[in-house]
């Protein structure tokens, strides 16, 4: 008896430990939500978005919605059909200025357009705006995407162009339709969410072959050695993954993207004049 009250103390003690930490969880990201001013998915200035699943659908609702998506994919196919060979740059919008990997997209952006690319970002600040500063202080296009977010998210001044986008899905497939490289510079959920959806998107031979560079070894050192778990795993093919590559150099970034494209892109290509 004394030993079976022994363990039931101690049962007890873990379930109790368990629950403290579910509810320090629960608290800590209401809290991050309430930040926001709402009680459900999104803040107010998004009523529309935020009631969607409060709501009954309808045909006519789901209807107008599906006009709403499809003037969007018309506007990005209309303002981005002309563009010519072009790179995305994905990345964080919370590196500033002083940041070594602001520094290191605009070199980024200025290597591109130096060898006659196009760079397309999300538009916004950090990395975005930087990309788009190398490739526009070099004399290059630059273009931006820009999600209308009711936070964090405004068009960088260094954007020759630039398009709103009110539905991420559709501002990724335009980032990703338009260009024949993916440069992937340290970011958070967003680019994990985009490096992942155009690396899904070669493995699959959907699109491509194009190749994915990952600027910054270090930062992008545990995420390759779970991808090694991955493989070690059977979950991912090792000759899968060969369009993959990281690198800290922006000059054999750019090099090795100008290697991969077929002499019909590469024709296409205007290198610019490097001032002296």
């Amino acid at each position: 008896m004394p030993g079976y009250v022994v363990g039931l103390g101690f049962d007890l003690e873990k379930t109790m430990a368990r629950r403290q930490t579910i509810d320090q969880w629960e608290r800590s990201w209401q809290k991050y939500w309430a930040k926001a001013g709402t009680t459900y998915e999104l803040p107010a200035a998004h009523a529309h978005e935020r009631d969607f699943l409060m709501q009954t659908r309808t045909p006519k609702a789901e209807k107008a919605r599906l006009r709403r998506i499809q003037a969007e994919f018309e506007r990005g196919f209309r303002r981005l059909c002309n563009l010519g060979p072009a790179v995305t740059v994905f990345g964080s919008a919370r590196f500033k200025e002083t940041h070594r990997y602001y520094k290191m997209a605009v070199e980024v952006g200025r290597e591109l357009a130096r060898a006659g690319f196009a760079v397309l970002t999300g538009g916004g600040p950090g990395i975005m705006e930087a990309a788009n500063r190398g490739a526009h202080e070099a004399g290059g296009r630059s273009i931006g995407l820009n999600i209308l977010l009711p936070f964090e998210q405004e068009p960088n001044p260094y954007v020759d162009d630039s398009i709103e986008f009110h539905y991420f899905f559709v501002r990724k497939v335009m980032l990703v339709k338009y260009s024949c490289a993916f440069v992937i510079m340290p970011g958070g959920l967003g680019t994990l969410d985009e490096m992942y959806e155009a690396g899904t998107l070669i493995q699959c031979h959907k699109i491509g072959p194009f190749p994915v560079i990952g600027m910054g070894t270090r930062f992008w050192s545990p995420l390759r050695a779970f991808t090694q778990h991955q493989i070690r795993a059977g979950a991912v093919g090792k000759e899968e993954l060969g369009f993959v590559r990281v690198t800290d150099s922006a000059k054999e970034a750019v090099e090795l993207i100008v290697r991969s494209q077929p002499p019909a892109v590469r024709a296409r290509l205007r290198p610019l004049r490097q001032q002296s």
